[in-house]
């Protein structure tokens, strides 16, 4: 043994901890517990998305309550399992951890007739792309008041409020930002946002708009 080389369980207690930089490394998860009736690629991808840029999602065959999501590095990863494990989605509190998965492999063509696997590298939606975005200063934890911005000038309050009644949950407050460009929305629980989220964000508000959505660090 070298002295002063760390040994296993040190060396994953430090990565878990954060202090070895991790970015350029492939990141893959994998989720469990999942609603397999509910679950599809792109509601992991937009919920997953929020913590970093998703590459790839595969649903696994013979498992349908497991998915596999790449993440662009084990940095994104960790801090995608750090906030979304324990949360619930589609009525399930899923369990997410590191997979030993180095990346998720595409079938061959013709192999995927259920759509169980999905390549998302070249997607147009990752909110991290841009080095330096302030995307990166805006990840907060599931909650239950949720960010919206991207909001066309004749979208009013009563419409906002009957979009996000229509995901299935109770909407507690609104407040509008002064240039009505951007809004808070708290739902009642913090699963009726994950849920407004998931089916909302890059919502077609019209004129070539999307509504982005993310968690926000203040209520209402």
């Amino acid at each position: 043994k070298i002295p002063g080389a760390l040994n296993p369980l040190s060396a994953a207690a430090a990565v878990a901890a954060g202090r070895v930089a991790l970015a350029g490394q492939p990141g893959v998860l994998l989720v469990s517990n999942l609603n397999e009736e509910m679950v599809t690629p792109q509601s992991l991808f937009t919920f997953f998305g929020v913590y970093g840029d998703v590459q790839r999602v595969k649903i696994l065959y013979n498992k349908k309550d497991s998915a596999l999501v790449q993440m662009s590095d084990c940095n994104q990863a960790q801090l995608a399992m750090s906030h979304l494990n324990g949360q619930k989605m589609y009525g399930n509190v899923i369990r997410v951890t590191l997979s030993k998965h180095q990346t998720v492999a595409l079938p061959r063509d013709g192999l995927d007739v259920q759509g169980l696997t999905k390549d998302y590298a070249n997607s147009p939606l990752h909110r991290f792309k841009k080095p330096g975005s302030k995307n990166f200063q805006n990840i907060f934890p599931p909650s239950a008041t949720l960010h919206l911005s991207n909001i066309p000038q004749n979208v009013t309050e009563d419409d906002l409020q009957l979009l996000f009644t229509n995901t299935g949950g109770t909407v507690k407050a609104f407040k509008f930002f002064q240039d009505h460009k951007m809004a808070l929305i708290q739902m009642s629980t913090v699963e009726e946002a994950i849920q407004a989220l998931i089916d909302l964000h890059n919502y077609s508000m019209g004129g070539n708009q999307h509504l982005r959505v993310s968690f926000s660090k203040s209520s209402i």
